[in-house]
């Protein structure tokens, strides 16, 4: 079967969470014998064109705006769909996966797909088909309670209050059309994701959750010992990582952080990702509680030194402020053999069995997570025993080669 994969960030040049995703399925559709092709988007001119990455063809297309104008653009970003048109024409794929497209691709590229005949799949890894930006309406900070039921209907008024001339109040509109008319089904990575998108008007819906080859993330331990002491980690660290913001939660966890060390006083923060404007704010805060010595940077990791990070930390923390779809952090620690404590906002909980494998928490709720913290990091048993559920788990439930399994069976029925 001839397979198009579109995505508007690929590696290796980029490593976000859901540009690993959209990889690794592509890698595997290849290995399991069908022919793929990529079709990605650069911002950097000399990395255009085609290019092999691990047995893979990639085009990548070279492109750039202004992002104030994302919402018109993200529907049909006219040069580059143009060249998608005789990508896709030239190659006649049977099957178009999609990811993001919001950015650069432009959910024209859907339209083109279905009129050249293929099966068009896209995947949904985010909240940017019905929203601007990460989703927190539905969160009541004052709240500290962990509810199990949301409501994320989003408003119009709010978004134009919010985004003022950034919005477009055709946006959402023509990208529910777009999808209704020309996508053959739509994937979500998570059921809280569904019900977002449910609740927003987006229907035609099935949650396949992403996937793990755990073996990739066996890692010596002389190699996670020797990452120990280039990054002066001790025994009671706790990893944070991707893209630092405000809306991961980095502040609250900061603050746990300063309860947490009260403690167990060699308790560190193992921050991995740049060290940008938002770290510096990190440690402002850090400095200000007194506790900027247990904050660890790594820079960004990628590859087994990632891996390695994961291994050397005690405890996984995705303390996510907004909806986080299926934070891929969450199957990582687990694959690590980590317990992990995560956010109740989003589909954390579709991963982590609370008191099983770790805790759901509310991530504003910083007392209890920095107790939640302290239990583990002094109860090593319980750490062993979560991590180990974690381990399981992650093994019989989330699989790479089950998701790509559904993928590839999704693929046949869709015609």
């Amino acid at each position: 079967m001839n397979i198009a994969v579109l995505h508007d960030n690929f590696p290796p040049h980029s490593v976000g969470g859901a540009d690993i995703i959209a990889y690794n399925l592509a890698r595997e559709y290849h290995r399991n014998g069908h022919t793929v092709l990529v079709i990605t988007t650069t911002r950097d001119a000399a990395r255009a064109g085609v290019t092999q990455v691990n047995g893979l063809t990639v085009h990548t297309i070279a492109t750039s705006y202004d992002l104030r104008f994302q919402a018109y653009v993200s529907l049909w970003n006219i040069p580059v769909v143009a060249k998608v048109q005789r990508i896709l024409a030239d190659w006649k794929p049977e099957v178009v996966h999609a990811h993001n497209v919001h950015g650069y691709l432009s959910y024209r590229s859907l339209v083109v797909a279905k009129k050249l005949g293929a099966r068009v799949i896209l995947t949904v890894h985010d909240v940017m088909s019905f929203n601007y930006q990460k989703l927190t309406d539905f969160i009541d900070p004052a709240d500290l309670s962990v509810p199990t039921t949301f409501n994320y209907r989003v408003s119009a008024w709010r978004q134009l209050v919010t985004n003022r001339f950034r919005y477009n109040p055709l946006r959402n509109l023509l990208i529910r059309r777009i999808l209704e008319k020309n996508v053959d089904r739509i994937v979500t990575v998570s059921d809280a994701l569904r019900q977002a998108l449910s609740d927003n008007g987006i229907g035609n819906t099935q949650t396949i959750h992403n996937g793990i080859d755990v073996a990739e993330w066996e890692e010596p331990a002389e190699n996670v010992a020797a990452f120990k002491r280039a990054h002066g980690v001790g025994d009671a660290a706790m990893f944070f990582g991707g893209r630092l913001s405000g809306v991961k939660g980095a502040a609250n966890l900061i603050k746990a952080l300063a309860l947490v060390t009260k403690t167990v006083p060699e308790a560190q923060l193992l921050a991995v990702g740049q060290k940008d404007a938002y770290a510096k704010k990190m440690l402002a805060l850090a400095h200000e509680l007194g506790i900027a010595d247990k904050i660890l940077f790594t820079g960004w990791l990628s590859g087994h030194q990632l891996h390695q990070a994961h291994h050397a930390a005690a405890v996984v923390v995705v303390p996510s402020l907004c909806f986080d779809s299926f934070p891929t952090m969450n199957i990582e620690g687990m694959a690590c053999k980590k317990p992990v404590v995560a956010t109740c906002f989003g589909g954390s909980r579709e991963a982590v069995v609370d008191d099983i494998t770790g805790f759901i928490n509310n991530p504003f709720d910083v007392p209890t997570i920095a107790a939640k913290l302290v239990d583990l990091l002094h109860d090593t048993a319980k750490r062993t025993a979560f991590g180990e559920a974690g381990y399981q788990r992650v093994r019989e439930q989330f699989p790479l080669t089950q998701q790509v399994e559904a993928y590839q069976q999704l693929f046949a029925i869709c015609k």
